[in-house]
């Protein structure tokens, strides 16, 4: 069935997201308000803890509306000499509307790109960038507007998805997928739950970059390795300054 995509027109995709701001007290007061509220449904306050504890504060950095992206990694393969080489751009800073911006920018010259392509992403990536874009007045690039289109004629395929097989129950993360399938693992360093204190208490957004980047280039294999063919050597990554 994958056979039907070719490489060259997918744009493979991961995000990074933090809290929009260092602490809880630094919300304005309304939207303290409703992440008390949003906390207390999601039933993530345990005994003696409430929705400003840090632990369950950086929780927001996963809500388009409470968080915000501090990082989008992009990758491309391309064919040089006759192999496969993916070359892998982000988009990062604590701006995060011309972030966006030059994200837009970039999918709306990339032809023939015409599919984009992350783990979880129908559920997490695409909807978190549209909703961020939608909150800063950017218009949505048409791979990322669902408005009015048939289930097929979204073009955007999920890693996580295509290893379901149909199966709704499974839930597979990144790293278990790449430990089966023998994809060398992108949390070698970070992972997810790590990033917020990353950004605000460490400020090392270049690690989280790197981290990033890790992720587009795992989910590349992971697609690869779903087709059947051979994983990208190392030798055959290329990073955009």
């Amino acid at each position: 069935m994958l056979e039907q995509y070719k490489t060259e027109n997918i744009i493979f995709l991961d995000i990074e997201t933090a809290p929009q701001h260092a602490d809880f007290n630094s919300h304005l007061p309304r939207m303290q308000e409703l992440w008390i509220k949003k906390a207390d449904t999601l039933k993530i306050v345990g005994e003696g803890q409430s929705a400003a504890d840090k632990e369950i504060f950086y929780r927001t950095s996963i809500y388009a509306e409470f968080g915000k992206i501090i990082c989008i990694s992009v990758g491309l393969i391309t064919e040089k000499n006759n192999n496969k080489i993916i070359r892998i751009k982000s988009f990062a800073g604590d701006d995060e509307r011309k972030l966006l911006l030059d994200f837009s920018e970039m999918i709306k010259k990339l032809i023939p790109a015409t599919l984009l392509c992350a783990h979880n992403g129908k559920e997490f990536d695409f909807p978190y960038i549209s909703r961020r874009m939608i909150i800063h007045g950017i218009p949505l690039p048409k791979l990322l507007d669902l408005s009015g289109k048939k289930p097929w004629e979204v073009n955007h395929l999920d890693t996580m998805e295509l290893w379901k097989f149909g199966d709704y129950k499974s839930y597979t993360s990144l790293n278990l997928l790449t430990a089966i399938l023998n994809i060398p693992t992108p949390k070698d360093d970070i992972d997810g739950g790590d990033v917020a204190c990353v950004y605000w208490e460490e400020k090392d957004l270049e690690r989280i970059v790197t981290y990033c980047q890790k992720d587009v280039l795992a989910v590349a294999q992971i697609f690869l390795k779903l087709r059947g063919e051979a994983l990208l050597d190392e030798n055959n990554i290329e990073i955009a300054g």
